[in-house]
């Protein structure tokens, strides 16, 4: 087969693969392969389909198993992926399908949150792989295990010596010692003596540590400048948490002291230039777009700042913006829309400041992604009754206007609503409130083959089966914390949750982003190679100095969000892009 050229491969292989013969079988199993390879998985799944189980040697069916477990995890599914890879018995694989079986049950296992066994996996993948590939699969295992708590990575036996128990004790000690490299050193030596023979020997965990060292100085001192009250106050209060929270769970020896300031009580070059001569070698905060641009434009920047909102339009030495966006909120759901194979949108948003930015991010990104955006509609965000902008965005306001004109001709013609056919999926920015009426309305207006992708405004952050069955099938995209199955650890939503039961729901994400506000500290350095998985997602500086997050996206079924996976943007570009000025405090 030609694995260059997946996608002309598949071409040939279905020409062939299509005309009756004794190996019909046999060269569907090829176009299979050739359209996973090329990320055909709908057409992949209805050659597969085809396929009589019955009909097939042992070696086909194992392998008809794995190309539908792929299949799976290309739309999401890792439930029904992990069931299938169940039934493969992978030792009667060539060589290359073994590789496919143990990749697709790391990825599986990951999807579902079962971090040690996706490990165990590339552990046994380890094994069929060339050398010149093992250092990035030894790597993808040390990052898989650094997400499980340490606690959790403690419980390795001293006395095992198995390949998993010694990535398990590795990772441990290099999440706690990391910014310590004397006692790294000396952790690493008795790792060593423990695991004489683990496959990560000295010359991968000299590459390994080489990237991640980074010339970012560690603060000794940090200065957090936050609101304590005002409007924002409480806002405020709830990111202090999320730093508390991560600022207590470290554990490293040489952690750096907090200082906290209420950012309204100063101008903020002047709480900067206090806070430096109060020993601050680095500034978390402030929160508001004002304030970060006050503190922009005052003056050069002598020790690094980490803003809690983003300013497009600033780009300065020793400035990260790191917030919430809606920019990236907008990019995330418009590329797994594209990612999907959708290609003709609509566009529903409310009638508000807010909602026309997100509406123009979207529109911005989608028009990126050569895709097209057939129609906006806004509606009034205070209604309960959606049915005149669902009407018009579904052109059924045309319709009926197309039956008045017959009418005059035909006073007996019967009018039946006839939507819109060029469209393939729905864009919706709304809260949850709204959300649960203009989901039934789409639905009572026929549009239920429409696919709905949401912003994560739709989901309230935490689960409540009862109302959110009006949201069912409808998917967003989402900070990871809210998923317990997701971000799983000591600082999870549930070993957190008498800290955020004293805030409404809506200050949850907030919370997340004090948590990973504290833990980027160490990683700024090296973050624009390398992503942090934080609790608001997986982190990466963009070139103009902001934070991305790349977010997890999940499908509302029987009212409860289901975890599809993270999803990647459609063009680097994204990370430039120009926008608006994103919604601020």
């Amino acid at each position: 087969m030609d694995q260059g050229q997946p996608a002309k491969a598949a071409q040939v292989y279905r020409r062939i693969a299509d005309e009756q013969s004794e190996f019909q079988d046999q060269l569907r199993l090829f176009t299979i392969e050739s359209l996973i390879q090329s990320g055909d998985s709908d057409t992949a799944k209805h050659y597969a389909d085809a396929i009589n189980p019955d009909n097939l040697t042992l070696l086909q069916r194992n392998q008809l198993n794995l190309y539908y477990a792929q299949i799976d995890l290309s739309f999401g599914d890792a439930e029904q992926a992990s069931a299938r890879l169940n039934l493969v018995k992978p030792l009667q694989l060539p060589r290359s399908d073994q590789i496919k079986f143990h990749q697709s049950r790391a990825f599986a296992y990951s999807l579902t949150g079962e971090l040690k066994k996706s490990a165990a996996s590339r552990v046994e993948l380890s094994h069929l792989l060339p050398p010149a590939q093992q250092p990035a699969n030894h790597a993808a295992i040390l990052e898989t295990l650094s997400l499980l708590p340490v606690g959790t990575l403690e419980q390795t036996s001293p006395e095992s010596t198995n390949v998993l128990s010694g990535w398990m004790a590795l990772a441990q000690l290099l999440k706690t010692n990391q910014h310590n490299r004397a006692l790294l050193d000396t952790a690493l030596d008795q790792w060593r003596q423990n695991y004489p023979h683990h496959p990560a020997d000295s010359a991968f965990l000299q590459g390994y540590l080489a990237q991640s060292a980074h010339a970012f100085k560690q603060p000794g001192k940090i200065a957090v400048f936050l609101p304590e009250t005002g409007p924002i106050g409480r806002a405020g209060k709830a990111i202090r948490e999320g730093i508390m929270a991560a600022y207590y769970q470290d554990r490293n020896e040489t952690k750096p002291d907090l200082r906290f300031y209420d950012s309204d009580q100063s101008p903020l070059p002047v709480l900067y230039h206090q806070a430096i001569a109060e020993g601050a070698e680095m500034v978390i905060g402030p929160l508001s777009k004002p304030d970060i641009e006050n503190l922009a434009a005052s003056s050069d920047l002598s020790i690094p700042v980490l803003a809690l909102n983003h300013v497009p339009e600033i780009n300065k030495a020793n400035l990260y913006q790191f917030g919430l966006s809606p920019i990236d909120d907008a990019e995330q759901i418009a590329s797994l829309a594209w990612f999907d194979g959708r290609q003709n949108a609509l566009l529903l948003i409310p009638d508000t400041e807010q909602g026309l930015r997100i509406g123009e991010y979207i529109r911005d990104f989608w028009n990126k992604a050569d895709a097209n955006l057939l129609e906006i509609q806004t509606y009034q965000a205070n209604q309960t009754d959606f049915s005149e902008p669902i009407k018009k965005l579904l052109n059924l306001d045309e319709s009926n206007q197309r039956y008045q004109k017959i009418r005059q001709f035909l006073p007996t013609a019967v009018f039946v609503p006839r939507i819109r056919r060029d469209a393939d999926v729905i864009f919706l920015n709304a809260y949850e409130t709204a959300a649960r009426s203009i989901n039934p309305q789409l639905r009572f207006f026929h549009a239920q083959h429409l696919p709905i992708y949401a912003t994560p405004h739709i989901y309230s952050g935490l689960p409540n089966p009862q109302l959110d069955t009006d949201l069912n099938t409808i998917t967003f995209c989402d900070i990871p914390w809210l998923f317990d199955n997701v971000y799983q650890g000591e600082l999870s939503i549930n070993a957190l949750r008498s800290t955020w039961q004293q805030f409404p729901s809506v200050y949850l994400r907030l919370m997340a982003m004090g948590i990973d506000a504290y833990n980027l500290v160490p990683h700024l350095g090296k973050l624009s190679s390398v992503q942090y998985h934080g609790a608001t997602g997986n982190l990466l500086l963009t070139r103009d100095g902001r934070i991305k997050r790349n977010l997890v996206c999940a499908k509302f079924n029987q009212g409860v969000p289901k975890v599809i996976g993270f999803v990647q943007s459609t063009s680097e570009s994204y990370q430039s892009i120009a926008v608006p000025n994103d919604d601020s405090y």
